[in-house]
């Protein structure tokens, strides 16, 4: 196995944007609000990521988009990330975050293996449609102007169907300013291990900007893997910051002083600084949502993550995930023996539904032809229909 590197890296550069730690928050539905980004960048560093938002719920600014492509104050590299299918849609959407100034920079959704997604013909399955996914990067890199755009995908459909080195040379070529692959197919979900070796395939492929890589990040050891396996110019950390905030301060001291850094800087919080932590993320979607209520619903969905591995009883958790306001959430949290040590590979390792490999959904034919034929061209408008916001 190569050794991870000693040295600190070079800064990640995504157009105008230095980031002197390449590290990405990846964008995940319902959990990257402002508040999680905030929570996160006070223990690290990088580039955070909004949760997807649906181009046309921009457009025609639904009260749920545009509150979610609100930013704190403290966020001062304002990163949001746009679904769509449909070239006119994807383009007016940048144009008004550009227009805005609601945004520094635009990350393009082509990973989503979701099927609500991709029976539509957007997330993962849409770089299947070649001529289509360059008319929506082109025309968003064009409606951007010097706003950089970036591009996040999967390697295909499913082992039959890769596209993400066909679609990579199309991004490249379109402008983008950046590159991320999540190492598996559609069809793979999170299932499995994340293939690293199309990560360095990819890179080797693009030559003019950065290619950076998503998939199986557990621990900051993990990131200085797979930049030293593939040559990656940054990586993208998704489910393996669930319940684990500090991850970015593990990040960022591995990337500025290498395998022997990471070492000594690892954060092993005890029980009592995991539920600080935890109560930290209660309050900021306090004020993310302008509800103690809703704040409350939403923190439940964090519990098993927070205190995976740690010794708290099934009673407490059930409680945590029924909790309805801040104060019984402090009762219950101060129940707890906070001078409990870090367990160790019990709070380590993968978190969240891995899922298992199952097949695509996917509109009718869509596999019979890499170019958008005209019936599939009249369904793009439904494709857009869902307007939630992300």
């Amino acid at each position: 196995m190569t050794s991870a590197p000693q040295t600190s890296p070079a800064p990640l550069t995504i157009g105008p944007l230095t980031l002197d730690v390449p590290v990405v928050l990846a964008p995940m539905a319902g959990i990257t609000n402002t508040a999680f980004r905030r929570l996160c960048r006070e223990y690290g560093a990088g580039l955070y990521v909004s949760e997807m938002i649906t181009s046309r719920a921009l457009v025609e600014r639904t009260t749920e988009s545009m509150r979610l492509i609100n930013h704190h104050e403290s966020e001062k590299t304002r990163s949001i990330q746009l679904y769509g299918v449909d070239p006119k849609t994807v383009a007016e959407a940048v144009t008004l975050l550009v227009a805005e100034d609601r945004a520094d920079h635009i990350d393009l959704n082509f990973g989503c293996p979701v099927p609500k997604v991709t029976r539509k013909g957007g997330g993962a399955a849409l770089p299947w449609k070649l001529g289509l996914f360059r008319q929506i990067v082109e025309g968003a890199v064009t409606a951007a102007g010097n706003v950089p755009v970036t591009v996040k995908m999967r390697k295909g459909i499913d082992s039959d169907h890769l596209t993400y080195l066909e679609a990579g040379k199309a991004a490249e070529g379109a402008g983008v300013a950046a590159i991320a692959l999540h190492a598996r197919t559609a069809a793979e979900y999170y299932s499995g291990q994340a293939d690293w070796s199309a990560i360095a395939t990819l890179k080797d492929t693009i030559t003019s900007v950065p290619v950076l890589g998503n998939g199986d990040i557990w621990s900051a050891e993990d990131a200085l893997r797979m930049v030293a396996e593939t040559g990656c110019d940054g990586v993208v950390v998704g489910r393996g910051c669930l319940g684990r905030p500090w991850l970015f301060g593990d990040l960022a001291a591995a990337f500025r002083g290498g395998e022997s850094g990471a070492a000594a800087a690892r954060i092993q919080p005890d029980l009592g600084q995991v539920a600080d932590a935890f109560r930290r993320h209660a309050v900021l979607l306090t004020e993310f949502f302008e509800s103690e209520e809703r704040a409350c619903r939403d923190i439940r969905k964090h519990v098993a993550w927070y205190f995976k591995g740690y010794p708290v009883g099934g009673d407490l958790r059930a409680s945590l995930a029924s909790v309805v306001s801040l104060a019984q959430l402090d009762d219950l949290l101060g129940t707890l023996d906070g001078d409990q040590e870090y367990p160790g590979e019990g709070a380590e390792g993968p978190r969240g539904r891995a899922g298992s490999p199952k097949k695509t959904s996917l509109p009718e034919h869509w596999l019979d032809s890499r170019e958008l034929v005209s019936a599939e061209r009249a369904n793009l408008t439904e494709g857009e229909g869902d307007t939630s916001g992300g």
